[in-house]
């Protein structure tokens, strides 16, 4: 576009070819455009240069020192749209928003502000100095160093940044404009293009993986879209939250994070970048960006920096007001598979120990979605894997992959269930089974006799507690002698948020009856002290960071087991195994509160009284 405007200038006598091979030199030396640097080598007068453009592309030439420029009209485009592309805002009349340039052939930065601000563009031509000039007035900073700096930030690979080394956490003053955040009320608009300051040059380290490796984000990364998508994955991660959810409403679209167990909003979304920011999640998961009424799944795997690999689990649904779109994120070098770091406390954790070390026979663990279910078993396996043990799961989906451990992902459209993986698994000499859940009387069938005839076989199921477990199997079909002699211990678990330690401070005793009645012994409840978190930076304010599992391991035991055929209530089985030894989920949150891992608070958030 350089030589083909210098060449341009040559024909019409404006300019010599030495001069042109000159600002050319000075052009490869140090970058800027080529009418700049013409300027600066005093080969041509700003106003000759505008004129000149004028007529060649037909355009108006304007004196921008004689407009007064509204301040709606500016929030259209951002501070850094303006100042990369060097260009201001005029007006806008209906549908038509003017802008003035000082390169009117930069037809990519023409078609980046028509997708930011959905407008038809018209484009004047003015001074690059007046622009220098009235783009610091208007909105403030040096114009010449962010120029000189956006070259450099879109060459990727001249980029060492790495995530960890920089902040990209959303903070008020973060989020530009003042747009109306729906009927929420709990924050203003994010501006699409803005959103690039906010995740900074992380995103240069960002690729989008693909199954025929890797597909370049950063060869796209230019888009407003692509670098909001991009943003918000990144600062997911960053602030380790486990969950998307982009939720679509009348006036706005909703992102939240889900950090620690409890959701909190991030950022509102302009309505009219609804459709985009999904279809372009869809692509990344290789769904069908057509289909917009039926439910769809996939997956997103992000490589940052050259090892950090994070992958995104995705659910779209349709809803009242467009799709909404839940992402789970699995990042493996977050995994905890260390099963003394979970939360067991020693007895618990030799009880299920002695279980896994067992040759044959049923292990369950239950509790609602999101409660860690998933993570116990990984470290279980993990625990279990050795080159002389063969393991094979079925899992929907697999979350993580891990060397050693033979894992199928079920898919239920070709006939691939469950109860299907099962019957196979039976004919590959397995010696541990993982079944990712028991839904089906099939799928239970199946892993009771797998369980009866030598097999290891770890699963989970939904319910509250352990003792409820037995009474769902029974429900499912299964025959009350099969479970007692399958099955050999249930795991109910539950997710608390850990005090941050930065800021954790001891509040004001409880009255003891209070603390008697929540379930601590007298003895305890004169001698336990309680401590809270005051909210720091480390912790986002929340006063809690990271989370530990509270466990409620009952073992069957000949009394259980000899309850279990009597068809005794999930009532009776927690009183004998109380009786047994057993520690409920509340009394296991307790202990926590009682090391200062964890508040009185969060413990009741998790767990009910026994």
């Amino acid at each position: 576009m350089a030589a083909k405007l210098g060449q341009i200038l040559i024909a019409s006598g404006v300019i010599t070819e030495e001069q042109l091979n000159e600002a050319l030199k000075l052009q490869k030396r140090g970058g800027g455009r080529l009418g700049t640097n013409l300027v600066k080598l005093g080969h041509i007068t700003e106003d000759k240069l505008v004129t000149f453009l004028s007529k060649q592309y037909g355009m108006s030439a304007i004196d921008l020192a004689e407009y007064k420029i509204d301040t709606a009209v500016l929030k259209l485009i951002t501070a850094d749209m303006a100042k990369k592309h060097m260009m201001m805002p005029l007006t806008r009349i209906g549908a038509t928003l003017t802008i003035a340039m000082a390169d009117p052939s930069n037809v990519f930065a023409v078609d980046d502000i028509k997708f930011m601000t959905g407008y038809n563009v018209e484009v004047v031509i003015a001074t690059e100095s007046a622009l220098i000039n009235a783009i610091t007035i208007y909105y403030g900073g040096k114009v010449a160093g962010v120029v000189a700096a956006a070259p450099e930030r879109l060459g990727a690979a001249q980029k060492a940044m790495k995530l960890e080394a920089k902040d990209y956490t959303l903070s008020d003053t973060d989020i530009a404009g003042e747009e109306e955040a729906g009927s929420f009320g709990e924050g203003p608009t994010v501006d699409v293009d803005e959103f690039d300051r906010i995740v900074g040059d992380a995103l240069d380290d960002v690729e989008h993986v693909t199954e025929d490796d890797m597909l370049g984000a950063r060869g796209e990364i230019e888009e407003p879209i692509v670098k909001l998508v991009s943003g918000i994955l990144i600062n997911a991660i960053k602030i380790g939250a486990s969950d998307i959810h982009i939720e679509p409403y009348e006036n706005s679209v909703r992102v939240r994070y889900r950090v620690d167990g409890v959701l909190a909003l991030a950022m509102n979304l302009p309505l009219r970048i609804k459709n985009s920011v999904v279809s372009r999640l869809k692509i990344m998961a290789k769904l069908d960006i057509s289909e917009r009424r039926l439910p769809q799944d996939g997956r997103i795997k992000l490589r940052l920096g050259k090892k950090k690999e994070v992958d995104f689990r995705v659910s779209i649904l349709p809803c009242l007001f467009g799709e909404k779109v839940v992402m789970r994120i699995l990042d493996k070098a977050s995994l905890q598979v260390d099963l003394t770091k979970l939360g067991f406390e020693e007895e618990a954790l030799q009880k299920f120990l002695e279980c896994l070390n067992r040759p044959y026979g049923m292990i369950l663990v239950t509790g609602p979605t999101g409660s860690g279910k998933t993570t116990t078993l990984y470290s279980a396996l993990n625990y279990l894997n050795k080159p002389n043990i063969n393991i094979m799961t079925a899992e929907d989906p697999i979350e993580y992959n891990f060397l050693g451990i033979n894992q199928v992902q079920m898919k239920e459209e070709i006939g691939l269930t469950f109860a299907s993986a099962l019957r196979s698994f039976l004919r590959q000499s397995p010696d541990i089974i993982l079944v990712g859940e028991i839904r089906d009387f099939e799928t239970a069938e199946i892993a009771v006799k797998a369980a009866l005839t030598g097999h290891l076989v770890l699963s989970t199921l939904h319910t509250n507690d352990a003792p409820s477990s037995v009474s769902r199997l029974m429900n499912m079909g299964i025959e009350p002698f099969l479970v007692s002699s399958s099955v050999i211990l249930i795991m109910a678990q539950r997710l608390a948020r850990k005090l941050c330690k930065e800021c954790e401070k001891e509040e004001e005793k409880f009255p003891l009856p209070t603390l008697i009645s929540l379930g601590f012994s007298e003895e305890d409840a004169k001698t336990v002290k309680c401590y809270r978190g005051k909210g720091c930076s480390v912790c986002n304010n929340s006063g809690y960071k990271g989370r530990i599992a509270l466990y409620e391991i009952m073992i069957v035991n000949e009394e259980i087991r000899k309850l279990i055929l009597e068809g005794a209530s999930a009532i009776e089985l927690k009183k004998a195994a109380i009786r047994g030894g057993m520690k409920t989920l509340r009394m296991s949150g307790l202990t926590k509160v009682k090391e200062g891992v964890t508040t009185i608070e969060e413990v009741l958030r998790v767990t009910f009284g026994d």
